[in-house]
């Protein structure tokens, strides 16, 4: 332990700080991308749209059976490929390591979220529909005012439990590359050989944010507890 020296940390920060920064920007960018997205396949499922029905529940069991890192791999080598094959090109067209990263992890986590939504609408009451229906509300006006908000209110807690897994998941871009606060620690280990104090700092950094976030989780949860033995 006397060997360990953190002063390498401190002024590698900087280069860290980008890493942190990228993982927090693609953390949010799929979290809304996949919250959207989610929510819409999640309508199409609760409204059991025949043929869209079907197709989205294709996706969804797709995403939630195979590992992101796969997804990040087929979404980087054979996408360019099909692209290629459908605007007639001879050659693979390159998405890039960066949107790769950004597009697969919100079509990914939109699965996941999709599911949770899911669960929430079954959830809400019957009596809520029926209100809405005496006031004349349209479908849209019904689901945009009424049901999905108190669907997000309800389920925030599991979403945001979910949005925890997403940002310890960004560390795996590493393997397209990327330079996110993980793959930072990992080029700055390699270079200065402080493989074990990089990495000390990495785990404690990921561990106080999702503590903090899963602080969060609690409280909503028994805030949402309290709320419903009220009523």
């Amino acid at each position: 332990m006397n060997s360990l020296d953190f002063s390498v940390v401190l002024q590698a920060w900087p280069y860290l700080w980008s890493g942190l920064l990228f993982s927090l920007a693609l953390t949010a960018v799929a979290f809304v991308v996949g919250l959207v997205l989610g929510t819409c396949l999640a309508l199409v499922q609760h409204f059991e749209l025949p043929v869209l029905g079907r197709l989205v529940r294709g996706y969804v069991a797709l995403m939630r059976s195979i590992p992101l890192i796969l997804v990040l791999f087929w979404f980087f080598f054979l996408v360019p490929i099909v692209i290629s094959h459908l605007g007639g090109g001879g050659r693979p067209v390159p998405i890039g390591a960066t949107w790769t990263a950004f597009i697969t992890f919100g079509l990914f986590e939109a699965a996941y979220y999709s599911e949770i939504i899911r669960v929430g609408l079954r959830a809400v009451n019957r009596g809520q529909f029926e209100a809405c229906q005496a006031l004349a509300l349209s479908t849209f006006d019904t689901y945009r005012s009424v049901i999905l908000p108190q669907v997000l209110r309800v389920a925030s807690p599991i979403i945001l439990s979910q949005t925890i897994i997403l940002f310890q998941d960004t560390s795996l871009v590493y393997v397209l590359s990327l330079t996110d606060l993980l793959g930072a620690a990992s080029k700055l280990a390699q270079l200065n050989g402080r493989l074990v104090e990089m990495y000390l700092v990495i785990a404690v950094v990921y561990l106080a944010i999702s503590s903090a976030a899963s602080q969060c989780v609690a409280f909503l949860r028994k805030r949402y507890a309290i709320a419903g033995m009220r009523r």
